[in-house]
């Protein structure tokens, strides 16, 4: 070999090397080493185990940066670069050919092999043509479809070489290449290791065997961390030749989202037992909150469209609220109080430039009145009504024949013919309307219809007995009388629909109030028609941040929120309770990723020897996490159609109603869910196998 100070790929000065034990305590593995390394040397390092071989391997492989001394490499010393720059170094320059192969198991022959090349984002075509003249200068382009586990000991050794020749690099260190292989299978690989260097690259070996260092150009010698002695090999003859060469990396030096994902696959569909039944798991969160996400927009939706349909979008209405706790009271205006809420509502509409006036007065009025009240006891300033069947006025009434009323309640504008089952909406000129509770004392509803029944009503003024109510001297206590009236339609009163409800004309009602009792009816209702939906949420909103403590809206809206509400927290408290599955699932992901981390250590370490850096390993994890989310969250769909179904079927089967909602959007949240929640739970161990330390990963059994 020609003694050209030139020709020195690598230079070692002076190296120390020391590991820290404890605080007080460390061991000195190296001491002054200083050697130097020429172009197309085959140098091996013998040495008793615990000599420092392998200390030494890891310090010029650059797996290690903590010496002292300088190792250089193309005028860089090793322990002043940055670690990206180390990656870079391990890339370009250094290939690693280990004792125990350190392929990747899931991958085949030829993933294996340009692993390196993905890790610098090389494209698929570049790849396979590089890999292709490699594999056949080890004579295994006839299997580079095949899984390590297909191999012989020394095919799986040639792989390894394979991998460390891809990048074409300088140096090759070769630790016990020979060390699980027979005598024959050994001297095959040494034969390639002997083209490698002949062709130009520096290739280093830690050995225990003679034969191999008898093969070497050089042999180095070293005993408790000392070199003793450095003897070149006379007999040693060099045959230059080339190998199959390759281009260096190009400038892009990262693993692409893309092979993150497509090395993630793999990894995942070698395990996929364990991984389906962790995203099973998963799935079973997610589907139990897309099923609670379905009743609570269900049960919203029906409470909704049930108020919609017996109500009207441009009816505004407006109530008194109670004075009392007693939710059955109901307070009337008078009519200084409608026209000051009137006088005030205009002035709000005309301020916020709304083309709408109420109007009380004119022939085109916009407002009507109501009068409702819980009918079944007398009260203060309340009534109570019955009805009951009435075909000879001097006829006795038996309890089967009367029923008592649970619900008065004059005619809102807002019920028309979508309410109506049977018959003709009732007006002024005469006629009650009743739901289908009429059926307490009727046949069926045909014969409720046309009937004349006779209404009797108790009321009490709330005045007491010493004053005077009206000219005519009727008493202030609880009068009772009544009045005949034709049933003029059955209806649907919505919620209320369970409970006896008798309808009839404001109007009307005031007509009878006036001649049986002398005494004019105030309501307690007051309607207000708009022009359009708009409006009539304005003034909702004006009169809730402006009379929420004396008015309130009709019964329905009343009954709607109420119901509302509580569905509102059957649905939270549901999807709190699937919430708390999932968040079991995040910390079930993340254990089973800390495991897939501490199993894969070897294969971290490798990737590392062969320069991925953090970064890559964190993205490789990582978008192992966000896969276990994106399966886990269509698994979940699947999940959550089946207990829909199920659901539904019961509901259906028991109850003849099932309040269930599913939106479009609820694949999104399934899927963004299932992400978001393996991706966070990932982020702990992909940070921890992308700080791991290559050494101790490599050493990993």
């Amino acid at each position: 070999m020609e003694e050209n100070k030139d020709n020195i790929i690598l230079s070692i000065q002076k190296v120390n090397k020391k590991y820290k034990l404890d605080k007080t305590q460390s061991f000195q593995a190296l001491f002054d080493v200083s050697l130097d390394f020429k172009m197309g040397e085959l140098v091996s390092i013998v040495g008793e185990s615990g000599s420092g071989k392998s200390t030494l391997m890891n310090l010029i492989g650059g797996l290690d940066s903590l010496f002292d001394g300088k190792i250089i490499v193309d005028n860089k010393n090793l322990r002043e670069l940055s670690p990206k720059e180390l990656d870079r170094y391990r890339k370009d320059k250094v290939g690693f050919v280990f004792q125990s192969f350190n392929l990747i198991p899931y991958l085949s022959i030829l993933e294996n092999v340009t692993m390196a090349l993905t890790l610098s984002n090389v494209s698929e075509k570049e790849k396979e043509e590089r890999a292709t003249k490699i594999l056949k200068s080890v004579g295994l382009q006839y299997h580079m479809k095949k899984k390590p586990s297909q191999l012989s000991g020394g095919q799986k050794q040639r792989v390894a070489i394979a991998r460390a020749l891809i990048n074409d690099p300088d140096i090759i260190i070769a630790d016990e290449p020979t060390g699980a292989l027979d005598s024959a299978t050994s001297m095959q690989i040494l034969k390639i290791l002997k083209k490698i260097a002949d062709s130009g690259k520096l290739v280093i070996m830690v050995t225990h065997s003679e034969k191999v260092a008898k093969v070497s150009s050089r042999v180095i010698e070293i005993s408790d961390g000392r070199i003793v002695s450095d003897k070149i090999n006379p007999s040693y003859k060099a045959h230059k030749e080339k190998i199959s060469q390759t281009k260096k990396n190009p400038t892009k030096q990262y693993l692409s989202v893309y092979s993150a994902l497509h090395l993630s696959f793999l990894n995942m569909w070698a395990n996929k037992t364990k991984n389906f039944f962790m995203s099973f798991g998963v799935a079973i969160g997610i589907g139990s909150l897309i099923l609670m996400l379905c009743f609570s927009f269900g049960i919203s939706n029906y409470i909704n469209d049930t108020r919609a349909s017996f109500s009207d979008p441009t009816i505004v209405t407006i109530s008194k609220k109670s004075t009392t706790s007693d939710m059955k009271s109901y307070e009337q205006f008078t009519d200084e109080e409608i026209t000051n809420i009137i006088d005030d509502l205009n002035k709000f509409l005309e301020k916020n430039n709304y083309n709408f006036v109420i109007d009380t007065g004119s022939e085109e009025k916009n407002v009507t009145y109501g009068f409702e009240a819980f009918a079944t006891d007398v009260l203060g300033g309340g009534l109570s009504a019955s009805i009951s069947c009435d075909f000879n006025l001097d006829g006795e009434y038996t309890e089967d024949e009367t029923m008592k009323i649970y619900y008065l309640y004059s005619t809102p504008p807002y019920y028309g013919d979508k309410n109506l089952i049977k018959g003709e909406m009732s007006s002024s000129e005469g006629g009650i309307m009743v739901n289908s509770s009429i059926l307490q004392i009727f046949d069926d509803l045909d014969s409720a219809l046309g009937k004349k029944v006779k209404i009797t009503i108790n009321y009490d003024s709330g005045v007491n007995s010493s004053d005077t109510l009206l000219e005519n001297e009727v008493s202030s206590m609880a009068q009772e009388t009544f009045f005949f009236e034709n049933i003029t339609a059955i209806v649907d009163t919505s919620f209320l629909s369970n409970y006896p409800i008798m309808y009839i004309d404001y109007d009307l009602l005031e007509y009878h109030f006036e001649r049986l009792l002398g005494e004019k009816l105030s309501p307690n209702s007051i309607y207000i028609k708009t022009p359009n939906e708009k409006i009539t949420n304005a003034i909702n909103s004006y009169l809730q941040e402006n009379y929420s403590n004396e008015l309130t809206g009709a019964i329905e809206n009343s009954l709607a929120s109420i119901l509302g509400e509580m569905g509102n927290i059957i649905g939270t408290s549901l999807i709190v309770i699937s919430l708390v599955a999932l968040l079991v699932s995040a910390i079930m992901i993340l254990v089973v990723m800390h495991m897939s981390v501490t199993e894969r250590t070897k294969e971290i370490g490798v990737l590392k020897s062969i320069g991925a850096r953090k970064s890559d390993i964190g993205r490789l994890f990582s978008c192992e996490s966000l896969l276990i989310g994106f399966f886990s969250g269509l698994m979940g769909l699947v999940v959550s159609g089946v207990l829909i179904l199920v659901a539904y079927l019961c509901l259906i089967h028991l109850v003849g109603l099932a309040p269930i909602t599913f939106k479009w959007y609820f694949v999104a949240i399934a899927l963004g869910v299932s992400i978001v929640i393996s991706t966070l739970s990932g982020i702990y161990p992909a940070q921890r196998a992308a700080n791991l330390d290559p050494v101790e990963a490599l050493r990993r059994e």
